[in-house]
């Protein structure tokens, strides 16, 4: 079983066995925009959601706190997200990248979220200590290209998605609300033009309250070309 260790700003830790691990998707609060851009993706061949918002278990050792992602060929990518920790401490809060491949998206959502590790922070916020400011807390994404360019592909709010009280009554309607449950929160819209295909992706929440950040990065390595 999969053991998360996050660092508090008390300088505490809580460590988490992940028994459930959940991908939001199409959480956007303007539905309109989300209906939108299910069309956007159709016409690249990826296939809509029977309902939005969409929720994809995917299997629980993919929470990961890793500095390198292996992956099977150059067609994937991350994306900026929340993530919010059942712990028995209470629920916490902190940054992730749902690294995907795209790939194996056209050919099913969920299945490309259980190709890659969601890459999780290795702090976080108690989630009481923030929810009274949470739709301002920003979401940021940037990727870094073969040349050490660093540029920002994602930039957003946590007021643009679904919010974890959202969340959690609906982890609660499944059963779900209980230590060991993480769940990330669907990303935000992505920088036109930016090359998502990156060697390294960065991701990081900000606290405008109280300036603090949690960040999390990592390099992604191609693995070997098959044989037979």
């Amino acid at each position: 079983m999969t053991e998360l260790t996050f660092e508090l700003t008390d300088g505490s830790t809580v460590s988490v066995e992940v028994t459930d691990l959940l991908n939001a998707g199409y959480a956007g609060r303007e539905q309109d925009e989300v209906q939108a851009h299910i069309a956007e993706l159709a016409e690249l061949g990826v296939p809509g959601p029977s309902t939005t918002p969409a929720l994809y278990p995917v299997s629980p050792y993919l929470a990961a706190q890793p500095d390198v992602v292996d992956v099977q060929h150059t067609r994937t990518s991350g994306e900026a997200e929340w993530a919010l920790v059942i712990s028995d401490q209470g629920p916490l809060l902190t940054v992730a990248c749902d690294h995907t491949d795209r790939a194996l998206e056209v050919h099913g959502v969920a299945w490309s979220k259980n190709a890659s590790p969601d890459v999780l922070g290795k702090k976080a916020w108690r989630l009481d200590d923030v929810r009274d400011h949470l739709d301002s807390i920003t979401i940021r994404g940037w990727v870094t290209d073969q040349d050490g360019v660093e540029t920002l592909i994602q930039d957003s709010t946590m007021g643009a998605l679904l919010s974890p009280d959202y969340w959690i009554e609906k982890l609660e309607e499944r059963n779900l609300n209980k230590p060991g449950t993480v769940l990330l929160s669907g990303t935000v819209a992505m920088v036109h033009g930016v090359d998502q295909f990156a060697p390294t992706w960065r991701v990081e929440l900000g606290d405008p309250v109280t300036g603090e950040t949690i960040g999390a990065s990592y390099r992604v390595r191609e693995m070997a070309a098959p044989i037979g």
